[in-house]
């Protein structure tokens, strides 16, 4: 694996310590900030819905001016972004920080892509280990994020204030390592750039970004809701904190092997494989509140989350050609960010209003429909196969 790969594999690290940060704190920073408490959540909805907006025009961006110019410029947006938020902190100023909010989710519009430019520093064969060692560096995430917040929260006068600037510091490390990349130039592909319509309503193409939206829309909105849920089954924050620390890490410690599964058995079957373990996991939830009940399911959470979102990644980029990437890369990011955004927001009030085993057994039949359309492609796969040429 060359140098690119690892550097890339820290910037993921760094955006991954930041998001987990961010979104322990944003919401009680805002409820001190806010004029009003219902307001405590807009800078994260903010954060969310500006990566949306914009991830589309960061890949076109991409394909016009290159990666390195633009993973450079995302690290010095975000930690300007980061130092606005500390500078409202310490003004409680809630507009400076919704304002940052806005830079921030630039930021994380521009790291969506990490994981595209690692498979584009390797050769074919080894993509998807390249994807899945970047997505490693979520397991570093896991552990830095919440051990940050702990140890810098009452650092200085002002609560979360040093976690704020801290942050800064790691994101001003992402520019200057963003500077050291050398990735490949792509060659373009001598044939006809298609229009996205067509790119998108290939059936692989389908299958990869609906598998990707339900992969992270399912675990995105049983994550967020485990801490309201265990709450009201009067478990302690601490032993919440420790659920999430293994869920985080099940989300990215499989990356240093999911590469090489599916070089083994196959993008597919790993992606099936990600989705019965998102239905084992929602069985377990459905079968019992206790704290291993809790912990086993959140780790099985975030390993087929694991499986199944590389599996996407890696099934999407054998859809497009080179000169098509920043369009079909740019499309699937904004749908996948857009059910993580509405999942975010529908998580709280979903088990405030349907409870805890009700949204386990809604996420059971969307998975199955994944799991389904990835049997019909190995199927339909293994048909043509059998075809004599």
């Amino acid at each position: 694996m060359n140098r690119s790969v690892f550097i890339l594999a820290f910037c993921q690290a760094v955006l991954f310590s930041g998001t987990g940060l961010i979104l322990s704190s944003s919401a009680l920073i805002g409820k001190e900030l806010a004029p009003s408490p219902a307001w405590a959540t807009i800078p994260l909805a903010i954060q969310y819905l500006t990566t949306m907006l914009v991830i589309f025009f960061v890949s076109h961006l991409m394909q016009k001016k290159g990666r390195r110019f633009v993973f450079m410029r995302g690290a010095i947006i975000g930690s300007a972004g980061l130092l606005i938020a500390s500078l409202g902190i310490w003004m409680e100023n809630f507009t400076l920080f919704v304002l940052a909010s806005l830079l921030i989710g630039i930021y994380s519009a521009v790291g969506q892509f990490y994981r595209f430019a690692a498979a584009e520093a390797v050769a074919a064969e080894y993509k998807a280990r390249a994807i899945s060692m970047t997505m490693a560096g979520g397991v570093l995430a896991a552990f830095i994020g919440p051990n940050l917040a702990i140890f810098t929260r009452d650092m200085l006068e002002y609560v979360f204030l040093a976690s704020y600037l801290a942050l800064v510091l790691m994101t001003m490390s992402v520019a200057w390592i963003t500077s050291r990349l050398q990735l490949p130039a792509i060659p373009v592909d001598a044939k006809e750039i298609r229009p996205l319509l067509k790119i998108a309503t290939q059936p692989k193409y389908l299958l990869a970004m609906i598998a990707a939206m339900i992969g992270y829309g399912v675990m995105n909105f049983l994550m967020t809701a485990t801490p309201l849920a265990m709450q009201c089954h009067n478990h302690s924050f601490d032993s919440t904190a420790v659920v999430i620390q293994w869920h985080l890490f099940a989300m990215f410690a499989p990356s240093f092997f999911t590469g090489d599964l599916i070089r083994k058995l196959g993008v597919m079957q790993v992606m099936i494989l990600g989705c019965l373990l998102l239905i084992a996991c929602a069985l377990i939830n459905l079968n019992g509140t206790s704290l291993p009940h809790f912990e086993a399911a959140l780790i099985l959470l975030g390993v087929g989350w694991n499986f199944l979102y590389i599996g996407a990644t890696t099934l999407l980029t054998e859809t497009y050609s080179s000169n098509e990437r920043s369009k079909a890369q740019g499309m699937n990011d904004t749908f996948v960010f857009a059910t993580l955004t509405l999942t975010s927001l529908a998580s709280g009030a979903s088990v405030e209003h349907f409870g805890w085993e009700t949204i386990n057994l809604y996420s059971i039949p969307v998975t199955l429909a994944v799991l389904l359309g990835l049997i019909w492609l190995v199927a339909r796969r293994l048909r043509r196969a059998a075809v004599p040429t």
